[in-house]
């Protein structure tokens, strides 16, 4: 009795157990590596019993990930990944992800595979193994390498998690199960803490059944993040800095285009730094806006013009060409953005720099050169003559008899200086 009494006040004293959990539906990316690190920081100093990361996701950056792995590695709580609800696919940098977290668990009629890395260049065909091959085969191999390391930590089925990378293999959850590439299936969060529960991670055995879970939301920041630092939102501010800055420079003095187009402008360097772009595309793209402006001044019946257009094209596609999937260019963008800017430079900005090479069409400026007669003796000390329907006050270091003809020579505020016009 005293034994039972005893028990029961223990487990009165016991605290209620607590799972913290986050979810993650489409790509990986810096934002969400970011929100993975603070909510595995946030749940250990809450001392949760462990950390649910409920994935669905296409893949992503590959830098991404691997900051992620690491911060499952340095995680004070147990990671659990379940890749939830089905269809959920843990592909590529999914992939990944799962098999570094402490439990790897995926709800029925889910996948999880498809790990090859997105190969930069061109690859050659068959026969001589040209350079992007060989870096090919590197990238491959050293991405094969890391997820073999992380199912060895994980002691997980390293075979399959390099098939995964070198042949893109795609297994269910039931086959996850089979070949040991997953610790358990669960239909759904409840479940899941079901099975967890008294499951050993490291030196902690997890009370998770009847857990009260309390999900980790995004921060507002992290939401802009996420939202922001995607490859469509810098091709299009890459964009607002060209219509800007040369919408300024071929219309002095609009300054709205000046400002939106340095505004953008930092903006891109900022993004550029965080998101994979190619150094080739951008090469192609500025190589487009070369052709497009020469071809304003040059005569060549817009053969620079077309060759803008394939330049603007092919930079546009190589621009993220090495970046992880969820984070390609679609050609949804690509092509109107290239229909525009050509459009764009031949319309807007070839107006306005032709117009600025146009002679001047008004102001006291047209009046030099124009000969007309005068209405007045004209000397040192004035006279009049009539151009454009107005008298204007005219001084001449000759002097001229009225009718006579005169030559405008110059303007002085309200002055025309005229000369004897030569017959």
């Amino acid at each position: 009795m005293l034994v039972a009494m005893l028990g029961l006040s223990t487990a009165e004293t016991l605290p209620a157990a607590q799972v913290g959990l986050i979810k993650i539906d489409g790509a990986i990316g810096p934002a969400t590596a970011s929100y993975i690190a603070r909510a595995i920081e946030l749940s250990g100093e809450r001392k949760d019993e462990c950390l649910i990361i409920q994935l669905d996701t296409p893949g992503g950056l590959l830098e991404s990930t691997k900051h992620i792995v690491q911060s499952f590695y340095n995680s004070p709580v147990p990671t659990v990944v379940f890749v939830s609800p089905a269809p959920a696919h843990a592909a590529s940098a999914g992939t990944f992800i799962t098999m570094a977290a402490d439990v790897a668990a995926m709800a029925p009629h889910t996948r999880i595979g498809a790990a090859h890395p997105v190969s930069i260049g061109m690859g050659g065909s068959s026969g001589e193994e040209k350079p992007d091959d060989v870096m090919k085969k590197k990238i491959e191999n050293d991405t094969a390498k890391d997820i073999e390391n992380i199912a060895a930590k994980r002691h997980r089925n390293a075979e399959w998690a390099r098939s995964a990378v070198v042949d893109s293999v795609v297994i269910s959850a039931k086959e996850a199960l089979d070949l040991n590439v997953i610790d358990l299936i669960a239909e759904d969060l409840p479940d899941l803490l079901k099975q967890l529960d008294g499951r050993g991670v490291g030196n902690k055995t997890l009370r998770t059944e009847g857990a009260t879970v309390v999900t980790i939301p995004m921060t507002a920041w992290e939401r802009f993040s996420q939202l922001v630092l995607r490859p469509e939102v810098l091709f299009l501010l890459m964009l607002v800095v060209i219509y800007g800055i040369m919408g300024e420079l071929s219309n002095p003095g609009a300054i709205l285009p000046g400002v939106a187009g340095a505004i953008a402008l930092i903006l891109v360097l900022y993004m550029s730094a965080i998101l994979p772009v190619s150094m080739a595309g951008l090469a192609f793209i500025g190589l487009a806006l070369g052709l497009f402006l020469a071809d304003i001044y040059a005569t060549t019946h817009g053969v620079l013009t077309a060759g803008g257009i394939v330049a603007f094209f092919l930079g546009s596609l190589m621009l993220f060409n090495h970046a992880g999937p969820g984070f390609e260019l679609s050609l949804a963008y690509i092509i109107p953005a290239t229909v525009v800017t050509a459009a764009f430079f031949l319309c807007v900005v070839g107006a306005g720099l032709r117009a600025q090479r146009l002679p001047v069409q008004s102001g006291p400026e047209i009046m030099l050169g124009r000969v007309v007669a005068a209405n007045s003796r004209i000397d040192s000390q004035g006279g009049w003559v009539f151009i454009e329907g107005e008298c204007w006050s005219a001084a001449s270091e000759t002097p001229v008899e009225a009718g006579q003809a005169v030559e405008v020579v110059a303007v002085a505020g309200l002055t025309l200086k005229v000369k004897p016009k030569q017959t």
